[in-house]
Order: C-alpha cells, then structure tokens, then sequence
C-alpha cells in the first residue's frame, strides 16, 4: 500500500483537524463541515504534510475529490493539473500565494480552503517553519503534475 493510501486512515481521524470535519450525512442531507483547530505534524515531508492537510478536501490523489469535498460549496481543484492549465509551466508563486492564502482569490463568497500560512506558523510560533512547510507542499504539488 503507498504512503498516502496507507496513511488515508491516519489523516482521517487526525488530519481532519484543521478546517473540515466532514459529519454524517444521511439520505437526502448534504455533509456538513465542522471548523476545529489544526494539530501540528512534525513533519517536514512534503507528501506527510499534503495528506495531512489537504487531501481531506483534494483527495489523496490531489484530484479534487476528498472526502469533505462534497460538503464545500465550491468543489476542490484538481491539484494534478496546474501545469497543463497553465501552458505547461508550474505557476509556483501562485499555488504558494494560495497555500499562504495571500492571493485574495474567491470564486464565491468566503475562502473555504485554510490560510495555511499563518496556520502553520501559529502552530510552531515560528515564522520560517510555517514557510518551510508552505514550501514543502509546493514541492509535492509540483511533483505530482500529470506529465
């Protein structure tokens, strides 16, 4: 089993801890998403920190599907096709600008996804770690681009 499939449990019960818990839905009902604080990894591994916390709403394989994505108003992007949409070139600044949530970007009303920047380093109380790992996702969303 591959690291994030193996870990897909791990972050369901503990990843869910930034910005979506996703409770039940029953027939008819949409899922609903419950704000409760971040818990902090120790990890620095980029594909650790995307499991962790982002593929709840973007899935395990970054396509925009994860489990609390039915419950956001607006449907996750798929994260494996920056490139492509963007005429081949990995548009790095955005996508950081998006993680940090210094962009600014709504497609309608309030941002779902966390403003992982200042959560991060609110987390450690340490600038440069929240950079770090703000990084460190960037470079797992570059290397997951379909070729």
């Amino acid at each position: 089993m591959n690291k994030i499939y193996g870990s897909y449990s791990l972050f369901i019960g503990a990843a869910l801890s930034v910005s979506i818990l996703v409770t039940g839905a029953t027939a008819g009902a949409q899922a609903k998403i419950k704000e409760v604080p971040a818990q902090m990894t120790g990890s620095l591994d980029s594909q650790e920190l995307y499991v962790h916390y982002c593929a709840v709403c973007h899935g395990a394989d970054a396509k925009g599907a994860g489990p609390a994505a039915s419950a956001l108003k607006k449907q996750p992007g798929d994260l494996t096709l920056l490139s492509r949409r963007n005429g081949g070139k990995f548009p790095a600044l955005a996508v950081q600008m998006t993680i940090k949530g210094a962009n600014g970007i709504v497609a309608h009303g309030t941002r779902e996804m966390p403003m992982w920047g200042s959560i991060f380093s609110d987390m450690g109380r340490d600038q440069t770690m929240g950079d770090m790992r703000v990084m460190a996702l960037l470079k797992y969303i570059e290397q997951i681009q379909a070729k």
